[in-house]
């Protein structure tokens, strides 16, 4: 049968033709049905209420974020810990910010972080019905504010303690926000700067009673801190108030450390505790731990009289530092002549070794003008550590000081600041320059008691340890293990020595009583105490002769004698080649793992 006859088709009014057959009838009837269940109902509709809709701009959100942003910006001079912080001659750790970074290059994170007190407002909307919105009320931020900032056009991070919010002590952001920009800071290898004041997010017996119990105290944060000494990330930390437990920890672990003289202190724990545990009573904040404490016996390096002071000394040692060690440090255009001469140098030693000389000046004299920034000023005065710049080429200074207590003898307080500045130089990849006038190390029962040897084996350990170039300028005395470890602490040797050289195993006179003891006893027997002194001088004036420097030369025992007045340039034209060649050397085995140097 063909298609075209079978085509089933239904009237358009669903009644059967009685023409049709019983087949096609079942088929429409069939088709009928199935119409009926796809027919469409008409839809019911509702008439919706008209309901507010949130701006499609977000300026609600922007709004509270610019209220809270205010607020945090805003000090409260009725507040009782705003008040507390202006009356004892402290900056509000906004004015801190402000005075230390470049203007306008604070860009906070957890700018919001902190408790807000809610409140809840109606509004009338476009088509008069009633919104109702959030805004802060009021808001107490987090007592730390951090992020990045420019330090004389560098990029770094920060953190600044606010003392006047519980002290310093933790609250519920600070902890994650100290982490994370210490993560920061490791990740970007960035320098970072940590102004601290309180407790730097120590506990307090308050927070035991806010959560509802006690807890097991933890270190978050100081893997990654290590990580970043280690990795030669700057650390650069100011005390600016009293720095507490925690606080006081993790400004000491920086690289470099200042104290406001005026303002600061640092301790374990404060008058109130001490009181209790040790019955010390009435102690003072200064007292406990002022600078007169902590800036002479090397818990910090530097004292400053003030704050500014202190933010000056930050940014002048950042800008001899890398952003890390895996960089070169800075290298400036200076003015100062690197084949410059200064004929004064040639007296600057007296010929008569009983007399002393101010070290300084023969430093500041070979180095770029006004380029030395000396660290350490007050403790280990045995020997002075510092960076200076040669041809705008950063290196670090070590020098022993004829004029301290000991002579330039090493104790142990002058060897526990060398070793730490062996490994700072190390981290941040600067060469050292060393003046080396070292009778050898401190003898006596206090230098005994005070375990000088131990401490100076320590810094052999440093010399030994670390990498980074050494050049010696042996301008005096070079004596015992100390003068040995100075000297001799690479292969090969760069090293030069003045006209006023003076060497051996031990001290001229120590050394004559010692080895010659049985011919001036029996000189003395035979003639007297006068014919002991002659045989003595008649010793020394043998020696002396022998112990000529150009002998020395003759048998290569020492490298060079040069006239003092062309030492800048022969130092400078080392820096330049380590720098031209050495450095790219040494930063790509650093980037390969292959060279660690540790400071921590």
């Amino acid at each position: 049968m063909k298609a075209g006859r079978n085509r089933i088709s239904a009237p358009s009014n669903g009644t059967v033709a009685p023409s049709d057959t019983p087949h096609q009838i079942r088929s429409v009837d069939r088709l009928n049905q199935l119409a009926s269940q796809i027919q469409v109902s008409p839809r019911r509709t509702r008439r919706r209420k008209s309901t507010p809709e949130a701006p499609a701009d977000y300026s609600d959100i922007l709004e509270q974020l610019s209220t809270l942003h205010t607020l945090a910006r805003t000090p409260d001079p009725s507040h009782r810990g705003y008040v507390r912080q202006k009356a004892a001659g402290k900056l509000w750790v906004r004015e801190r910010v402000e005075a230390l970074l470049d203007d306008g290059s604070l860009r906070e994170i957890g700018s919001v972080a902190g408790e807000v007190v809610w409140r809840e407002e109606a509004r009338k909307a476009e088509n008069s019905l009633e919104v109702k919105r959030e805004s802060p009320a009021a808001f107490t931020p987090s007592n730390s504010v951090q992020g990045f900032g420019k330090l004389v056009g560098r990029s770094v991070l920060l953190t600044a303690d606010d003392y006047s919010l519980r002290a310093g002590h933790a609250d519920g952001a600070l902890a994650e926000k100290t982490l994370y920009v210490e993560k920061l800071a490791l990740s970007l290898r960035l320098p970072i700067v940590k102004l601290v004041d309180g407790s730097s997010g120590g506990g307090s017996v308050t927070t035991i009673r806010k959560y509802g119990f006690s807890y097991v105290p933890p270190l978050p944060a100081f893997d990654v801190v290590v990580k970043q000494l280690n990795a030669g990330i700057p650390n650069l930390g100011a005390v600016l108030g009293p720095a507490i437990g925690l606080g006081a920890a993790r400004v000491t672990i920086c690289h470099f450390s200042v104290m406001a003289g005026n303002i600061g202190a640092l301790f374990n724990a404060g008058p109130k505790v001490v009181k209790d545990a040790t019955f010390e009573e009435d102690l003072t904040l200064r007292e406990l731990g002022g600078p007169d404490m902590h800036c002479r016996n090397g818990t910090i390096d530097n004292y400053a009289p003030d704050e500014h002071s202190a933010f000056e000394q930050l940014k002048m040692l950042l800008s001899y530092l890398p952003n890390s060690g895996l960089a070169s440090p800075p290298v400036i255009t200076s003015s100062d002549d690197p084949n410059r001469t200064d004929l004064s140098l040639r007296s600057a030693i007296p010929r008569n070794k009983s007399r002393t000389y101010d070290m300084r000046r023969l430093m500041t004299t070979v180095t770029d003008t006004e380029s030395f920034f000396k660290i350490g000023s007050l403790w280990g005065e045995t020997v002075i550590t510092g960076v200076a710049r040669l041809a705008g080429r950063p290196v670090g200074i070590i020098a022993n000081n004829p004029t301290s207590s000991t002579g330039g003898a090493l104790d142990a307080p002058g060897s526990q600041k060398l070793t730490r500045h062996l490994k700072f130089c190390d981290v941040f990849n600067l060469p050292l320059l060393q003046f080396v006038d070292v009778p050898g190390y401190a003898v006596g029962t206090a230098a005994e008691r005070a375990a000088t040897m131990k401490f100076g084996v320590e810094t052999a350990l440093a010399y030994y340890t670390t990498s980074m170039p050494v050049f010696n300028i042996l301008v005096r005395r070079c004596y015992g293990v100390a003068g040995g470890v100075m000297m001799d602490c690479r292969d090969p040797r760069m090293r030069i020595a003045w006209p006023s050289g003076d060497w051996g195993s031990l001290p001229l006179a120590g050394g004559i009583e010692a080895s010659h003891a049985h011919e001036l006893r029996e000189a003395v027997k035979e003639g007297g105490d006068e014919a002991g002194r002659r045989k003595f001088d008649s010793l020394k004036g043998e020696y002396e002769r022998l112990m000529n420097p150009v002998r020395t030369a003759n048998a290569f025992g020492i490298e060079e004698v040069v006239d003092p007045k062309d030492t800048r340039s022969i130092v400078c034209a080392w820096a330049k080649r380590f720098y031209d060649e050495g450095m790219s050397i040494r930063l790509g085995e650093r980037t390969a793992g292959t060279l660690r140097p540790q400071f921590a």
